[in-house]
């Protein structure tokens, strides 16, 4: 799913975005229609992203559909493994060949919003050529770069604390629940450790997670980002780190080195696969991959405390070259792969639980495997309590979530005082933001 592949964006790509800039924008040439959907003109418009082979074969029969309603619109596909997608799609950017649509994710969209690279799609909204009232007005305007509309979410996802259900049947634990608060959850995961013997601690530490921190953060009317700057502040992040670092002391969460093996993100090694903990702090949709790589029954809930601080975070978007001179063809396709119910059920969840909720509900309703309900029927139940999105990150998201990690790190394996950790981490990150 998305996780894998939005967990290797390379860190070059903001150097490579600063030297194309400039010859991006002079081919950029203005906005505004250049070629009708209404024509039927032989069109072919190139189409660019990255996945696995299942993904891949998945787009193809995809854009398929939209060549037997439109004969005339053929496509030039180009796809490859996460690895390198940023670099190869800035030199065709620079070299005036950008994709007519391309895929890409909140990591990068304000990279290639910010410089122009990337069609403005409020006036086909605006019009009705592209519709997005099926859409959660959250999980749309995540896709806006400085008032713009930058990129079509594919799919919804959402934070997802993913569990040990047949664990807490066992040892006679009742199950986490959404709207738990953070320290009702450390309480849980020492029932967790206490009755297991001290075999299975009760939930893994998501103080080096930038999502736990970012809902831990909105629950006090906070964001993680304020601009072009970190929103907590300093006495935040004490509170924040010694919050977790209570939990180890109390056993509920494990130590540093058990900790570290799930905080790069590799879905093999998370704590309710490996049985090292109870709990594991995911994307939602992540519950497909890691039931299958666990031997018990797994469950989700939200992340800790009042749910209204998660949001509907796009998994991935389709944005649209501003230098196409395809553009409307372009934006009708986009339009026709979010909203069309065949496109959806060929895709289920692979990029994300459908952005249109009727298209989600027939998906949801054709769906025969027990662990794609349960994730259809979270995001779809939690979706009335989502609270408003923040905007997409800033440049440097990616560099100041890796910094995140690296000082929270230096905390649990007890280099830093949470004040150092702190101090060290919102002069680098914001530095990373400011670059």
């Amino acid at each position: 799913m998305h996780r894998a592949a939005t967990s290797h964006v390379t860190t070059r790509r903001s150097l490579l975005l600063a030297a194309l800039a400039a010859p991006v924008l002079a081919a950029c040439g203005t906005e505004g229609s250049q070629a009708e959907p209404e024509s039927t003109a032989p069109v072919e418009l190139s189409v660019f992203w990255w996945g696995a082979e299942a993904r891949a074969k998945a787009t193809e029969e995809a854009l398929k559909l939209y060549t037997a309603k439109y004969p005339f619109v053929t496509f030039k596909t180009t796809w490859q493994g996460n690895q390198g997608y940023y670099d190869k799609l800035a030199t065709m950017a620079a070299g005036g060949n950008a994709p007519d649509i391309f895929q890409i994710d909140d990591g990068a969209l304000s990279e290639y919003g910010e410089r122009g690279v990337t069609l403005d799609l409020t006036p086909y909204k605006a019009n009705g050529k592209l519709d997005v009232s099926k859409f959660p007005e959250s999980l749309w305007k995540y896709g806006e770069v400085d008032g713009k509309l930058a990129g079509v979410p594919t799919g919804e996802n959402t934070p997802g604390m993913i569990y040990n259900k047949q664990l807490c049947a066992d040892l006679g634990v009742p199950e986490p629940t959404t709207g738990m608060s953070w320290d009702a959850l450390i309480s849980w995961g020492e029932q967790i450790y206490t009755k297991s013997g001290g075999k299975v601690f009760g939930t893994m530490d998501p103080s080096a997670d930038y999502k736990a921190l970012w809902m831990w953060l909105r629950q006090q009317g906070k964001e993680l980002y304020k601009g072009k700057a970190i929103g907590a502040s300093k006495e935040d992040l004490v509170a924040w780190f010694k919050l977790w670092q209570g939990a180890r002391d109390r056993k509920a969460a494990p130590s540093a080195d058990i900790i570290h093996e799930a905080n790069g993100g590799d879905v093999t090694k998370q704590l309710v696969v490996t049985g090292k903990a109870a709990t594991s702090f995911l994307w939602a949709n992540q519950i497909t991959e890691v039931q299958k790589l666990s031997k018990q029954a797994l469950g989700v809930v939200a992340y800790p405390g009042n749910p209204s601080a998660q949001w509907a975070r796009a998994a991935l978007y389709f944005s649209i070259a501003r230098s196409s001179t395809k553009r409307d063809r372009a934006v009708d396709v986009v339009n026709f792969l979010v909203n069309s119910p065949e496109v959806g059920k060929l895709w289920g969840a692979d990029r994300g639980l459908s952005a249109n909720l009727d298209v989600r509900k027939a998906v949801a309703d054709g769906l025969t495997d027990a662990t794609q309900k349960t994730a259809f029927a979270f995001e779809t139940d939690l979706a009335p309590k989502f609270g408003q999105a923040p905007p997409v990150p800033p440049k440097g998201h990616v560099k100041a979530r890796a910094l995140l990690i690296t000082h929270a790190e230096s905390v649990q394996y007890g280099k830093a005082t949470p004040e150092a950790a702190a101090e060290a981490y919102l002069k680098e990150a914001n530095a990373a933001i400011a670059s």
